[in-house]
């Protein structure tokens, strides 16, 4: 009987509720693992998960039995449950609404790996805000400046 083989690359982006620099470089590695567990659990490939004190950037080998916004739903829903239940803040920790989510080709896995792995060192030239507009220009997405995330100046 035929198989079907496929693997799609994703890039997600999701940002803290408020913006808020709530990820510790205690927490930070941690938090890594436990996102790529989730991934993984779910049957899906993790190839990295890095990000900064207010957001994260996942790269997913993703297969066309689940659906992204699934798979993104999960992992926000358990990382922040996660956080929680170790009490790493102060209050109730909570992702913003939304996400990013970007494809890529085979032949990009190196290219956005590097990206990904190097979040301080670009993000020293960079803001967030910055980042992720380029993102949507880049993959010609329209927006609305209002429906983005909730941006500190």
């Amino acid at each position: 009987m035929p198989g079907t083989f496929s693997q799609m690359y994703v890039q997600v982006i999701f940002a803290v509720k408020g913006r808020t620099n709530l990820i510790s470089k205690t927490n930070e590695e941690e938090l890594y693992k436990y996102i790529a567990g989730i991934i993984k659990g779910k049957d899906q490939k993790s190839i990295i998960v890095n990000g900064m004190p207010d957001h994260i950037h996942a790269f997913v080998g993703l297969r066309p039995s689940m659906a992204a916004s699934d798979l993104v739903r999960d992992i926000k829903n358990n990382s922040s449950n996660f956080i929680n239940d170790h009490k790493w803040v102060k209050g109730k920790f909570s992702w913003q609404e939304g996400y990013g989510i970007f494809t890529y080709s085979h032949s990009h896995i190196e290219s956005v790996y590097n990206y990904i792995l190097n979040q301080k060192e670009h993000h020293k030239k960079k803001t967030f805000r910055e980042e992720y507009i380029d993102f949507l220009k880049k993959f010609e997405i329209k927006y609305d400046e209002k429906y983005l995330f909730e941006w500190i100046e």
